[in-house]
C-alpha cells in the first residue's frame, strides 16, 4: 500500500536510478533552482548551498490570490505551517519544523525580514501583517541550523523581497471581491528615471470573514526607492505603514461549539466586543558600497513605532462572560489587584542597525568569501492594562453585570515600561576547495537584555531585568555527486529567548512580569540531497533532527491571555520533500510533503510551580508537542495556454490531526481540502488586463484552521471557512 511516508523511499530510489546521474553530463534544466540571498547574504544559486531553502516567486504570490496573508503562499513549502486564523485580530501563526507552534499571536522562533530590514524585534517576536504581497518579488524560506546566523531564533528565516520598479513608468490598479463581503482594492505605481527606481503599493481590505464577530478593515502602504549614487554605491529606502482600526476577535470554540455551529463567536466575544486596533510605521535604509570586485560593505538602519490596543474577554463572574456585582462594589486599587485588566495597550518604539563587510578571493585554488558583521537593535514598550468595563449611571441587569458597560476601556490596572536591546556579532565563510566540494560555516554571538520597570505597585513591584547571551556555531558541507545531484549535511546550535509578550503574565494569567522564563537552546542536524531528474524536474529531500533544552511552552490560556513556562527537553525529527516539474505543453506540477515527529523527551509539570505538581498537570515524556502536525502535504497542477492567455490550476493540501494540549487528550482532526483558480491575461497596446476566479475549499469541508494551546476552558478551536470564492480584475498601463 502506498502511504505518504513511502515518498522518501520512492524519491531516493528515483535519484539512484536516474540515467542522468550515471552519465555525469551537465544539463540545461527547464526547472532551474532559484537564486537566493538569505543563506549567505549574497546572491547564490540555492542548488549549491548545504541547507534547506525554498523560494515562492511573484507568480505564485499574486496570481489568483487575495494577496493579504502569507498563509496563501507558504503551504507549498515543506516543513512550514502557516494557516489562516479566520480573523485579523491576532497575527498569523507560522511554524517551521515545530518552532513557533506555541505562539498564540504573532511569530516566534522564526526570524522575519522585508528587503533585509528586520520585522522581528530583538526579543524574538515578529508579525507578518506588514508584509506587502501585492508588490512582492519573492519570499525566501530558510530552515535548519543556519538560521542561527540571523540571531535570536532556532527555527528558520522568512524574508520577503519587494520588486524593483519596471523600466517604464507603470500604473497598476486591481479590485478583488469575494465571500463574506470581502473586498480589496490596490493601486501600484513604479518605474525608473535615470539612476532612480521606485515602486509603491497602496491596498485596502474590508471583510466580515467567515465567523461571527470577525470583521476587519485595514490599509497597507509599502514603498521601495532605489538610487544609484555612483558606479559603486547604491542606496535603497523602504517604508511601510499599516492602519488597522477594526479587527474583531471571534475567540476560540470548544469542540461541541464547533460541531454545533462553526460560524459562531466564542464565549464573551460579543459581550466584551473583543477586538484589536493596530497601527504600525516602519522605515529603513540600506547603503551598499563596492570598494572593488572583491570587497564590499553594507550598512542598514531602520526605525519605527507600533500601537496595539486589545480588548479581551476576561470576565470576573463565575461563567467568565461578564462582570460580577461584587467586583463592581470593590473597585481597585485595593481589590482583586492581581488582575492586569481586560484591555491591553502597547505603544512601541523600535530601531536598529547592521553593518557587515564582505570579502571574496581565492584560497588554495578554490573560491572563497567571508562576511563579518555586527548589529544592534532596541525596543521599548509602554504597556498599560485597564478594566474592560466602566460603571453605568443606570442599574439595568445585562449579560456583562449589574450597572456596567463592557468592551470599553476602564480603570488602570497595569502600568509598566518593557525594554529590550541586543548587540550581536557574526561571521560567515564559504569555500570551494575543489570543484565538487562546497563548505559553509559561521558563528554568531548574541547578547540580549530585557528589563521591566513597574509603575503600578498595588499588586506588588514586578520590576526586574535579565540578560541572556549565547554563541551559536554552525557548519555545512555540500558534495557534488554528479552535475545533477548534490548531497549535503549541516549541524549547529540554536538559541531562542522568551519574548516580552510571553513574559507579560505569570502562570495562571495573572498580572506581573514572568522574569523566571529561561531561553531555550537546541542542537540541530540535517542531511539532504538536491537533484535534477532530467532537464524538466527538480527534487529536494532533507532529513533533520533537533534536540532542545528548556523548551518554551504554553502554560495556560484563559480568555485570550496566555502565560508560558519552560519544559524540559524535546526531540524533533522528520523529513521534507519537494518536486517541481515542467511537463511541457503548458503543464507544470509541484508537490511537497513533510513528516515531523515532535515530542517531549522528559516529563515536566504544566501550569504549576508547587511541589508534587499540585494544581497543575504532569506531562509525561513521549507526549507530542501540541500545535505540531506530523504530516503535511501540498500539490498543484497548473496549465497555461499562451495563445489565449488562459491559465488554470488545481491546488490541494492535507494536514494530519494536531494535539491542542500537553496532555494529548484533545485533538483538532486532520483534513484535506482543494482549491481551483482560473483566469485570462490580455495585452492591448500599452494595457495589460487580467481577470481571475478562485474557489477555495471546493469540497466544502468543515475543518479547524488554527488552534489555541492549553486553553483552560477547552476553547481550543478556530474554525476555517467553508467553500468560498474570489473574483479579481487587474488593469496595468505602461506609460
Amino acid at each position: 500500500m502506498f502511504t505518504l511516508k513511502a515518498i522518501p523511499v520512492a524519491i531516493i530510489g528515483s535519484l539512484t536510478a536516474s540515467p542522468a546521474l550515471a552519465e555525469y553530463t551537465a544539463v540545461d534544466p527547464i526547472v532551474a533552482s532559484p537564486v537566493v540571498v538569505t543563506a549567505t547574504r549574497q546572491e547564490q544559486n540555492s542548488f549549491d548551498l548545504p541547507l534547506s531553502i525554498d523560494v515562492v516567486d511573484s507568480a505564485h504570490i499574486q496570481d489568483g490570490k487575495l494577496q493579504v496573508n502569507i498563509s496563501e503562499d507558504l503551504a507549498r513549502v515543506p516543513g512550514v505551517v502557516a494557516q489562516s486564523r479566520g480573523q485579523y485580530a491576532q497575527d498569523l501563526q507560522v511554524s517551521t519544523r515545530g518552532f513557533g507552534a506555541r505562539s498564540q499571536f504573532g511569530v516566534r522562533g522564526i526570524r522575519l525580514y522585508a528587503d533585509g530590514i528586520p520585522l522581528t524585534m530583538p526579543d524574538g517576536q515578529g508579525q507578518t501583517g506588514t508584509m506587502d504581497l501585492g508588490s512582492a518579488k519573492s519570499i525566501e524560506v530558510m530552515r535548519g541550523p543556519f538560521s542561527a546566523l540571523y540571531g535570536n531564533s532556532s527555527g528558520g528565516v522568512l524574508q520577503i523581497f519587494t520588486a524593483d520598479g519596471p523600466k517604464d513608468p507603470t500604473l497598476d490598479a486591481s479590485f478583488t471581491a469575494g465571500s463574506y463581503d470581502t473586498q480589496r482594492e490596490a493601486l501600484k505605481f513604479g518605474g525608473t528615471s535615470g539612476d532612480f527606481n521606485y515602486n509603491a503599493n497602496l491596498s485596502h481590505l474590508e471583510s466580515d470573514d467567515y465567523r461571527e464577530h470577525a470583521g476587519v478593515r485595514r490599509t497597507l502602504f509599502n514603498t521601495k526607492l532605489g538610487l544609484q549614487l555612483n558606479e559603486d554605491t547604491r542606496l535603497t529606502m523602504i517604508g511601510t505603514y499599516l492602519d488597522q482600526p477594526k479587527a474583531q476577535d471571534p475567540l476560540g470554540l470548544t469542540k461541541a461549539q464547533w460541531e454545533q455551529d462553526p460560524e459562531q463567536a466564542g464565549v464573551g466575544a460579543e459581550n466584551f466586543n473583543t477586538r484589536v486596533e493596530r497601527r504600525h510605521t516602519q522605515v529603513g535604509a540600506k547603503l551598499e558600497h563596492d570598494f572593488d570586485a572583491d570587497n564590499a560593505i553594507h550598512l542598514m538602519a531602520y526605525g519605527g513605532n507600533r500601537f496595539n490596543l486589545q480588548f479581551q474577554a476576561v470576565g470576573t463572574n463565575a461563567a467568565g462572560t461578564g462582570v460580577s456585582s461584587a467586583f463592581v462594589k470593590n473597585l481597585p486599587p485595593n481589590a482583586n489587584n492581581q488582575t492586569a485588566g481586560g484591555v491591553a495597550q502597547i505603544k512601541r518604539d523600535f530601531s536598529g542597525t547592521d553593518l557587515h563587510y564582505i570579502h571574496k578571493g581565492i584560497l588554495a585554488g578554490g573560491a572563497y568569501s567571508f562576511t563579518l558583521g555586527a548589529n544592534y537593535d532596541t525596543m521599548t514598550d509602554d504597556r498599560t492594562g485597564y478594566d474592560n468595563f466602566t460603571i453605568r449611571q443606570t442599574n439595568n441587569n445585562t449579560l456583562c453585570g449589574v450597572g456596567v458597560n463592557c468592551g470599553v476601556k476602564g480603570i488602570l490596572r497595569r502600568n509598566e515600561d518593557n525594554s529590550v536591546w541586543n548587540f550581536d556579532q557574526y561571521a560567515q565563510a564559504e569555500w570551494s576547495p575543489h570543484s565538487r566540494w562546497n563548505l559553509l560555516a559561521g558563528v554568531r554571538h548574541s547578547d540580549v537584555h530585557l528589563e521591566n520597570d513597574d509603575h503600578y505597585l498595588y499588586n506588588g513591584d514586578s520590576s526586574g531585568k535579565v540578560n541572556y547571551d549565547k554563541t551559536t556555531p554552525v557548519a555545512g558541507v555540500l558534495f557534488k555527486l554528479t552535475p545533477t545531484v548534490n548531497l549535503y549535511a549541516n549541524a549547529g546550535k540554536g538559541f531562542e529567548t522568551p519574548t516580552l509578550i510571553e513574559m507579560a503574565y505569570q502562570p495562571g494569567g495573572i498580572g506581573g512580569f514572568n522574569i523566571d522564563l529561561k531561553p531555550s537552546t537546541s542542537n540541530n542536524y540535517e542531511v539532504g540531497a538536491k537533484a535534477y531528474l532530467g532537464s524538466n524536474t527538480r527534487a529536494n529531500i532533507a532529513f533533520f533532527k533537533i534536540d532542545t533544552d528548556d523548551e518554551i511552552v504554553v502554560s495556560n490560556t484563559t480568555s485570550g491571555r496566555s502565560s508560558y513556562q519552560n519544559a524540559g527537553t524535546t526531540d524533533r525529527k522528520g523529513v521534507e520533500i519537494s518536486i517541481d516539474s515542467d511537463f511541457g505543453n503548458g503543464f507544470t506540477g509541484y508537490a511537497s510533503y513533510a513528516y515531523l515527529d515532535a515530542e517531549y523527551s522528559s516529563s515536566f509539570c504544566n501550569a504549576s510551580t508547587a511541589p508534587n505538581c499540585a494544581g497543575g498537570t504532569l506531562v509525561q515524556s513521549g507526549k507530542t508537542i501540541p500545535g505540531t502536525y506530523s504530516d503535511t502535504a501540498y500539490a498543484e497542477l497548473a496549465w497555461k495556454h499562451a495563445p489565449t492567455g488562459f491559465s488554470t490550476a488545481l491546488e490541494a493540501r492535507a494536514y494530519s490531526q494536531v494535539y491542542v494540549a500537553d496532555t494529548n487528550n484533545d485533538t483538532a482532526p486532520g483534513y484535506a481540502i482543494a482549491s481551483w483558480r482560473g483566469g485570462f491575461n490580455q495585452d492591448i497596446r500599452q494595457w495589460r488586463i487580467s481577470e481571475f476566479l478562485r474557489v477555495d475549499n471546493l469540497w466544502d469541508r468543515d475543518y479547524i484552521g488554527s488552534v489555541k494551546l492549553n486553553d483552560s476552558n477547552k476553547r481550543y478551536y478556530e474554525p476555517a471557512a467553508n467553500r468560498n470564492w474570489l473574483l479579481g480584475l487587474n488593469a496595468s498601463y505602461q506609460f
